[in-house]
């Protein structure tokens, strides 16, 4: 695939915080802990304190990967590389080689992780899923290029314990939504997949019958067919996509990570803390011009069992689990933390610190909503003096067919001229395409000359006849700017045929009047791409770079 840049600015599609960021605003300096750049990534490495415990890490990731079925379709339904013990000695001959050696790096002190994190959207919904991912493995690249004495390790964070199921529970590929029908409580990735069949079907009938389909339709069926809940299932469907990159997938939701997490539960819960530190870092971003993302609550953490997950709450001295029977005196939360951390489970506020104390990380890579959230979190890090990342905007793209460029050359346009909206992409084709003259412009000046001496000559005569000749000459403004309109809007029936071009090129660039990448699965790119595709992602994407991508299908071969 060929690439092209443009700057995120020209994409009129990215917040003017997230733009500010990427361009250094240094209104931002003190909501961060290093600028986005290799020198930013120097100075954290110089004084990075990992307080994570490498050796529970990667057992407890050796452990959930056993439970993995292998990517290779001839032997599916076996175990990932055999027994735990044959994770700890990969055999060279292993498909998922670099990934156990990457789990095996993270006991190493010289050791580091890029992390992304993303809920379980079902075949892995949107384009951006891929998109962060992809961003986390070329970092983890270019880094290992600067800092050769170092080992950097792309994760992706699985969002199990989230509960908003109606966020996950369908995805838009080729114009049709598919949907998982499900009656869902409780953290997403305990839910079993066993009634999912239908969307599956629905979903492999889009793909077609070409060999590349074929592939993707064995990947996701044994995906959620021969694993049980949604979270093995989605582990093996990013394995089998990004193993050979080396990408770790981990699921916090797990005992042992929760063990080394509770002093932070108890004390956050108890003295809740994070409640003013989050809230008077978010108003300092308010002060200088930022919009926040999120907001902060007394208790930043919820109650979690199977089916269940609910905020706690403290009411007349007790710590109340919602819409439960549930409550817990202050010595028994403490009780029960100790002796149940799995069953805390942060919010979105309190997810980041986790993540930062149970990994080696020194960089995030999400959106750019996330990107704004952190920068609402440092304070609460600098409190419970765990290291703060440094936050890289994913790399956002467009995906397009070979026959894109020589559409937008017939039509006089540059790639950023479809970035704009579409009646104003219209209104700008039609001015500078027609034969006619369309803009009143210069007209306009001249009768307002000739209203400033009708002016004059009304105040001579009589000095309360001046707003009256205001009055005339605004209601003459809208007639002209009226005017203007219905002159763009007759021409545009004139090009009707180019103007209907440019809309199928918005439509299909634009699904749902919005970027690709927020809507539209990569199946049906994979299905003309195959392994190429992702490919090419790792290759075009430059994660320090901050620019949008636009990746063009290579015509043909005839």
């Amino acid at each position: 695939m060929n690439a092209s840049y443009i700057e995120y600015s020209e994409t009129n599609s990215f917040s003017p915080a997230v733009i500010s960021y990427i361009e250094g605003d240094e209104k931002l300096n003190p909501f961060i802990s290093q600028k986005p750049t290799i020198d930013g990534f120097r100075n954290l490495l110089a004084n990075k304190k990992v307080i994570a415990d490498r050796t529970v890490l990667t057992k407890t990731l050796k452990k959930q990967y056993s439970a993995l079925v292998t990517t290779i379709p001839e032997i599916a339904n076996q175990p990932f590389s055999g027994t735990e013990a044959d994770l700890n000695n990969p055999s060279e001959s292993s498909q998922n080689n670099l990934v156990i050696s990457n789990i095996n790096l993270l006991e190493q002190p010289n050791t580091y992780t890029i992390t992304t994190g993303h809920q379980l959207n079902i075949f892995t919904g949107p384009l951006y899923f891929i998109f962060k991912i992809t961003t986390a493995i070329k970092l983890a690249q270019d880094l290992k290029k600067e800092f050769p004495d170092k080992n950097f390790v792309p994760v992706y964070w699985m969002a199990t314990e989230d509960h908003d199921f109606a966020e996950i529970n369908h995805t838009h590929i080729g114009g049709k939504k598919i949907s998982w029908p499900k009656d869902a409580a409780g953290a997403t990735g305990r839910l079993k997949t066993d009634d999912i069949q239908h969307a599956l079907k629905e979903y492999t009938g889009v793909l077609g019958i070409s060999e590349n389909a074929q592939t993707l339709s064995n990947l996701v069926e044994t995906a959620y067919s021969a694993h049980s809940n949604l979270s093995d299932a989605t582990r093996f469907l990013a394995n089998s996509l990004f193993g050979e990159y080396g990408l770790v997938i981990i699921d916090a939701d797990h005992p042992d990570f929760k063990k080394q997490f509770a002093s932070y539960i108890e004390k956050d819960i108890i003295t809740q803390s994070s409640f003013e530190n989050i809230n008077s870092q978010s108003e300092k971003l308010e002060k200088i011009g930022f919009e926040t993302q999120v907001n902060s609550r007394e208790i930043n953490f919820f109650y979690l069992r199977d089916n269940l997950r609910e905020r706690i709450v403290l009411e007349n001295s007790k710590y109340s689990v919602l819409n439960t029977d549930l409550s817990f005196t202050e010595e028994e939360l403490k009780k029960e933390i100790q002796n149940h951390p799995e069953r805390f489970s942060p919010n979105v506020v309190m997810r980041p610190l986790y993540q930062e104390v149970i990994l080696p990380n020194i960089a995030y890579v999400g959106g750019g909503a996330e990107i704004i959230y952190w920068l609402q979190l440092k304070q609460n890090f600098d409190q419970y003096k765990v290291d703060f990342p440094i936050l890289i905007l994913r790399n956002s793209a467009m995906l397009t067919d070979y026959t894109l460029k020589s559409k937008l050359q017939k039509l006089d346009l540059e790639i950023s001229d479809v970035f704009k909206q579409t009646n104003e992409l219209e209104k700008t084709w039609v001015v500078n395409h027609s034969k006619n003259t369309l803009d009143l412009h210069d007209e306009w000046q001249e009768l307002k000359c000739i209203f400033e001496k009708i002016k004059l000559r009304a105040h001579k005569i009589d000095v309360t006849l001046s707003p009256s000749t205001e009055a005339v000459k605004v209601r003459l403004n809208k007639a002209i700017i009226n005017l203007e309109k219905k002159l763009i809007k007759a021409e545009k029936r004139n090009y009707s045929d180019s103007l209907n071009q440019i809309k199928n090129i918005k439509n299909k660039l634009f699904p749902q009047g919005g970027l690709q990448e927020r809507s539209e699965n990569f199946g049906l790119f994979y299905v003309k791409n195959g392994d190429d595709l992702i490919k090419s992602l790792v290759e075009n994407f430059h994660p320090l770079d901050f620019k949008f991508t636009i990746l063009q299908e290579e015509p043909p071969a005839h």
